[in-house]
């Protein structure tokens, strides 16, 4: 696992896009192809606007998601709500590239089921993302993955449901989803983080992001949530 520490949250967004766009570039040039999962958060929202600005090949690329609330269509708890205003209209990226988990479906079982059949159609079986993005709560749970919940014991299935966590059940990418992907992309800003950013990059398996595949990895951070890091030519933390 790989870290970089910038100076703040714009800088970090703006990094992140740019390294986006660059898998990207050489995702399509290798397989034709970029299949991501994206997670939500104010960081990842700056980050996909500057990457809507990327000259790509969107017809190219499919876009997942990594977890969602389970809320009606529009809401703003809803990451997709927060997607659609960041990415590229339809001219750019076709609409039936934008894989929405589907937490209105009324039976959630068979809609994670089929969720998980849905990333095998574009990613291979089992699937291969060639991009996760992941964030990191002060908790250290990432994507809805936290702490105690059954959906971190989950090895059989690549899609799953979570109990309620701040107030709503979730759909999530499961650790064998995430730990499939060729690269995992780490966006972590905010002095909140600094105890969890931490643990993870100490490989803490107490917290769940610290049970993420490290290999492939890079994180990206800003200066408050590295106040906790020994780094290179600091003195210490």
């Amino acid at each position: 696992m790989r870290i970089e520490v910038l100076a703040g949250a714009d800088e970090v967004a703006t990094r992140a896009a740019r390294w986006l766009a660059a898998a990207a570039r050489a995702a399509i040039a290798e397989r034709g192809r970029f299949v991501v999962a994206v997670s939500g958060g104010r960081t990842p929202w700056q980050m996909l606007r500057a990457l809507a600005e990327e000259e790509l090949p969107w017809s190219a690329i499919q876009l997942f998601q990594v977890d969602e609330r389970v809320a009606p269509a529009g809401d703003p708890d809803r990451n997709l709500t927060h997607l659609r205003a960041c990415l590229p209209g339809p001219a750019r990226l076709p609409p039936g590239n934008l894989h929405a988990m589907p937490v209105e479906d009324p039976d959630l079982p068979a809609a994670a089921a089929r969720y998980g059949r849905e990333l095998e159609a574009v990613a291979g079986a089992p699937p291969a993302l060639d991009v996760v993005h992941l964030g990191l709560g002060p908790d250290g749970h990432t994507a809805s993955l936290v702490p105690g919940d059954p959906a971190l014991e989950i090895t059989g299935a690549d899609v799953a449901l979570t109990g309620s966590y701040a107030g709503r059940a979730r759909m999530t990418l499961t650790f064998p989803a995430l730990d499939r992907a060729r690269a995992v992309l780490w966006v972590v800003t905010g002095a909140g983080k600094a105890a969890a950013l931490r643990r993870l990059l100490a490989g803490d398996r107490a917290i769940p992001a610290g049970r993420v595949r490290a290999a492939g990895a890079l994180v990206l951070a800003d200066r408050a949530a590295a106040a906790e890091l020994a780094l290179p030519g600091d003195g210490g933390p």
